[in-house]
């Protein structure tokens, strides 16, 4: 799964940066900035949960290379209250892979609007003993992971209102994390879809779904590392922080 990540707000413009001028990350960037002070919402995140609902940085398969702002948690256009619309974002943070072409909730976006959204790295818990334990995975190369993400908007029939949101695609876990991603309570160890870059492309531009189901596939793992980091919720969390991703060891303790 994937429901706590780290998002820095200089790793996720690079994408932009491989098709646009200076000028044009200067611009996206102040209005990026704009939108977020306006909502009173972070710059870069260091370890947010989904159920939050934050804006995170995204590129649409409208604007491949120009970033925007997409809240996490799916609202399909459907939706007619924003009674709704509270109620199923907070069940679409993610989309199974195997099943977006199907879903209800996912399907129209997984045909017409499709986004990669860039982190640093993601938060996953590890059951021992007893125990959770959470830990902060990320690239070898300290490179932005490109996760595969649907998005959608929806309009506030009562207000006008245009929101834009997105949900983190997941698929099976890799041998790295099928050993953290542990959960018994779940039928198999699950993990977001990231894509090495030269995927990310097929991902935005491909409309044949045997395709784009051919690019949700487990990432290498021997391109990830991880640690076990402090608690991510109750007294002993760091919060949203810079150390919340730094390496603690509870064996020592």
């Amino acid at each position: 799964m994937c429901y706590n990540l780290k998002q820095k707000y200089i790793s996720a413009l690079k994408r932009a940066r491989r098709n646009k001028s200076e000028e044009d990350i200067v611009y996206f960037a102040q209005k990026i900035l704009e939108e977020q002070q306006r909502e009173n919402e972070s710059e870069s995140y260091h370890q947010v949960s989904g159920f939050l609902h934050p804006k995170l940085i995204a590129y649409t398969n409208e604007k491949p290379f120009e970033p925007r702002l997409l809240n996490w948690g799916l609202i399909p256009h459907w939706v007619k209250t924003e009674k709704d619309a509270k109620n199923i974002c907070n069940k679409t943070i993610n989309a199974r892979g195997e099943t977006i072409f199907e879903k209800p909730s996912f399907r129209d976006s997984a045909k017409y609007k499709r986004c990669v959204i860039p982190i640093d790295g993601f938060y996953e818990h590890h059951h021992f003993n007893g125990n959770k334990y959470p830990y902060y995975v990320c690239h070898k190369q300290t490179e932005p992971l490109n996760l595969a993400g649907l998005w959608s908007e929806w309009t506030n029939k009562d207000t006008g209102e245009v929101i834009n949101s997105c949900s983190i695609i997941t698929t099976k876990a890799n041998l790295l994390m099928a050993k953290i991603h542990n959960n018994p309570k779940l039928s198999e160890a699950r993990m977001p879809v990231i894509f090495p870059e030269c995927k990310e492309d097929e991902w935005l531009n491909l409309t044949d779904p045997k395709k784009l189901k051919q690019l949700m596939i487990p990432f290498n793992d021997a391109e990830l590392k991880a640690h076990t980091v402090q608690k991510l919720s109750g007294k002993d969390a760091l919060g949203d922080v810079a150390e919340a991703s730094d390496e603690f060891n509870y064996f020592l303790l």
